[in-house]
């Protein structure tokens, strides 16, 4: 079944990555990425909606019809903040737009980019998986939590973080131990959990690795 997707995210690291991967990908027929600024990325099968607000879409609404998949990629760091502000940029955030999107594509599959560590203690952790939990419950076609370690780029990516630019050389050593993949394998993952399913709903690096191969 050809897939139309809907991404969020395409301009920072993870979501570019998974934008460029899956743009090569002959089964996707429609990217539609959703976002405050444009990705700087060209393609026949790419279409972009610029959103000041994403508290705020009702002006976009009406185009979020007959899609089979959102691949949630949009986030921000806990760095500096305070739990009630990383709070509403991460989980009310999330959830808002995955509710509208639950209403008018109910059919779709919601991947989601939490990360390595949800479920942990720390105040991150614990509002990612309360993220998680949450959207496991909203009656998606099916719903797919992604928890990505240490990640490589893609090649002709413009947002990469610096850590990476620093610590790529530290990659064939992470991915030994099991807790790095590349950002190819992170969107081959997606896509094959929106076309045939996963076999569980939380998928930590070694998952996503085996995900991406089958």
């Amino acid at each position: 079944m050809p897939q139309r997707i809907i991404l969020t995210g395409a301009t920072g690291m993870v979501g570019e990555g998974v934008l460029l991967t899956l743009l090569g990908q002959p089964n996707v027929e429609v990217m539609l990425s959703i976002s405050r600024q444009p990705s700087g990325h060209q393609h026949p099968k790419l279409r972009e909606l610029l959103v000041a607000d994403f508290f705020n879409l009702e002006s976009i609404e009406h185009e979020l019809s007959g899609y089979t998949a959102c691949f949630f990629c949009a986030g921000v760091s806990s760095v500096g903040k305070k739990e009630a502000e990383y709070t509403h940029l991460t989980y009310d955030l999330t959830l808002h737009v995955a509710r509208t999107l639950v209403r008018h594509s109910p059919q779709a599959t919601f991947c989601y980019i939490s990360g390595a560590g949800t479920g942990g203690r720390s105040m991150w952790a614990r509002v990612k998986r309360r993220t998680e939990t949450d959207l496991l419950a909203l009656g998606f076609r099916a719903a797919y939590m992604f928890r990505p370690g240490f990640l490589k780029p893609e090649r002709g990516q413009r947002h990469v973080l610096k850590m990476y630019r620093w610590l790529g050389w530290l990659f064939p050593l992470v991915r030994r131990l099991g807790y790095g993949s590349t950002l190819r394998e992170l969107g081959l993952a997606m896509l094959h959990a929106a076309e045939r399913g996963a076999p569980q709903p939380v998928l930590e690096v070694r998952d996503i690795v085996r995900l991406a191969a089958t």
